[in-house]
């Protein structure tokens, strides 16, 4: 079902920039909350007649999809089992099915895009050309496709306790000892978001946070015009456990950190959560911006609501390791004259009596560099992760499937 415009029928379409909807025929703009299709009412009890009733195919990969008429042209609209709006690939005009809408899974609530999609390329662009190591065709790229999918999210309130046995290594004079460490306590989570789409790994979404839930509105379907949307399709279970995990981490990450040692791993835990019956559904909206380098699919993603980009780019390896090969050349000359400087019995075999205060500065100084290349091997495995998240076959398929 499409949201026509009162002065010339024309299908509207929800723009970012002004937060209304506006009508490309004619030039006519109007608040959502003013707008009321008159076809709603009939197309509320409209079913969708899946793919293997109209063509009697058996084919597996066909059987979650289902087949709607354009409102506009007739046309055939192909989605998935989950999928609550969409654009029809004749016409181009967008469409929302309102019956899933209505009489299946309706959202409390809505956060409009507030971010155009010429912003959101202005974002990424922004951000990539910072990138020293970033090569210069990734710079300009050239998009494959940009789809405005509106992801379902529970958002809930929680309490999770946990007591955790953390074990580290503390210095102790010239010995590096064992020690365990203990920690308890109680973690109160509020308006925690939790992605409830199947075809989104839980750990894409939650890179796009934080979503400012101050610009939630009640919901409207007709925010969707213009834009895809899913419906959620995760049980309660899964829920639970998708906050679970997020407290766990949250909880974790506090308890290592109150732990002064080094090497630290918890070793076990008792974890307890009790998830309140009060939570929202909601539709968050992000900008999926995908395009291909050597032959790989990859996706950008920009919440559309705060900007914010997210993104694990391929790096010039060449050109890296040339930086860390001439990095620890220098690097060595330098540890080289110091030593020379500071511990010259090590090169002349001299007495090292008055050395021992200079001994001490050099053990600092390999530390420090031991501590430095530690933390760019860190940095490595990290870009390294988010590459393989940009490069996911589910994120791409998740955003291929939208027609238009």
């Amino acid at each position: 079902m499409a949201t026509l415009c009162k002065n010339c029928s024309h299908a509207l379409v929800f723009d970012p920039a002004s937060q209304r909807l506006v009508c490309s025929a004619c030039g006519s703009s109007f608040r959502p909350e003013d707008v009321e299709s008159e076809s709603k009412a009939y197309r509320e009890d409209l079913k969708a007649e899946s793919m293997q009733e109209i063509y009697g195919t058996k084919d597996k990969d066909l059987m979650d999809c289902y087949v709607y008429a354009c409102s506009e042209c007739g046309g055939e609209i192909i989605i998935n089992g989950s999928e609550s709006s969409t654009t029809c690939i004749y016409c181009g005009n967008p469409n929302v099915v309102f019956s899933r809408i209505a009489k299946q899974k309706c959202p409390e609530c809505i956060m409009p895009f507030s971010i155009p999609k010429e912003t959101a390329l202005q974002l990424i662009h922004s951000k990539i050309d910072k990138g020293f190591f970033v090569p210069r065709e990734i710079k300009h790229f050239t998009v494959d496709s940009i789809r405005g999918i509106y992801i379902p999210y529970w958002i809930v309130n929680a309490e999770y306790t946990d007591a955790v046995v953390i074990k580290g290594s503390v210095k102790r004079g010239k010995n590096t000892v064992t020690k365990y460490f203990g920690r308890a306590g109680k973690l109160n989570l509020r308006n925690l978001p939790l992605d409830a789409s199947t075809g989104l790994s839980d750990e894409s979404s939650s890179r796009l946070e934080p979503f400012d839930l101050r610009n939630i509105k009640p919901f409207d379907e007709d925010y969707l015009a213009g834009f895809y949307s899913n419906i959620s399709d995760v049980t309660y279970s899964d829920m639970r456990q998708a906050a679970l995990i997020r407290a766990r981490e949250f909880f974790n990450e506090d308890a290592m950190e109150d732990c002064r040692a080094s090497s630290k791993k918890i070793i076990s835990s008792f974890p307890s959560l009790r998830l309140d019956n009060d939570m929202i559904y909601a539709m968050l909206p992000a900008w999926f911006v995908t395009f291909n380098y050597k032959g790989k699919h990859n996706t950008i993603l920009v919440n559309g609501d705060t900007g914010k980009v997210v993104c694990g780019l391929p790096f010039n390896k060449k050109l890296f390791i040339t930086l860390l090969v001439i990095t620890g050349i220098i690097v060595t000359i330098a540890a080289f004259f110091v030593f020379r400087a500071t511990l010259p019995f090590l090169f002349t075999g001299k007495s090292r009596s008055s050395s021992d205060g200079r001994g001490k500065l050099i053990a600092a100084l390999i530390a420090g560099i031991i501590g430095l290349f530690a933390t760019g091997i860190r940095k490595v495995i990290k870009v390294v992760k988010q590459i393989s998240l940009t490069q996911d076959k589910a994120i791409f398929n998740f955003t291929k499937k939208r027609q238009g």
